[in-house]
């Protein structure tokens, strides 16, 4: 059986050997199956830097976020996280006072927790906690993490 889920409505559709047995509509969605995913969640633990060496070794990089609908579609994967957070593929530079994100798009879209993204000291990254909220975090602390495929 497959189950293809939409995060924030969208289809529900359940399958058995490629046979659609269920459907439920709320609202449209882009992405139906798990197959179709541009990122996977790793339940590993790691650092930062560790997460980021296995997901260019083994998928793309760390995964980013640049709209609502990515943000919802990480969202769905993190909630089977085994950790309390989950590492994303962005950064914190001191150098230059800013966050960044690996693949080097630009910061548009942020959904930090009550201010979180404001930073102190360097050696930052940013996770996501099970209620999607972005968290600033020690490179140094072990999560799972979310790498975008090729």
């Amino acid at each position: 059986q497959q189950i293809g889920v939409c995060p924030q409505g969208g289809y529900l559709l359940v399958f058995n050997n490629g046979k659609q047995l269920f459907q439920h509509l709320r609202l449209c969605c882009h992405f139906f199956f798990s197959t179709t995913d541009k990122v996977i969640l790793i339940k590993k633990v790691m650092t930062w830097e560790e997460a980021v060496n296995y997901c260019r070794e083994n998928h793309r990089d760390l995964v980013s976020i640049t709209d609502l609908h990515q943000q919802r579609w990480v969202e769905a994967r993190v909630k089977d996280a085994s950790t309390d957070h989950v590492w994303l593929g962005l950064r914190y530079t001191c150098l230059m006072d800013l966050w960044f994100w690996l693949n080097d798009n630009l910061v548009t879209y942020e959904n930090w927790a009550h201010s979180d993204g404001e930073c102190d000291r360097c050696y930052y990254a940013a996770a996501m906690n099970k209620s999607g909220n972005w968290v600033k975090k020690a490179d140094t602390e072990t999560f799972n993490f979310i790498c975008a495929l090729k």
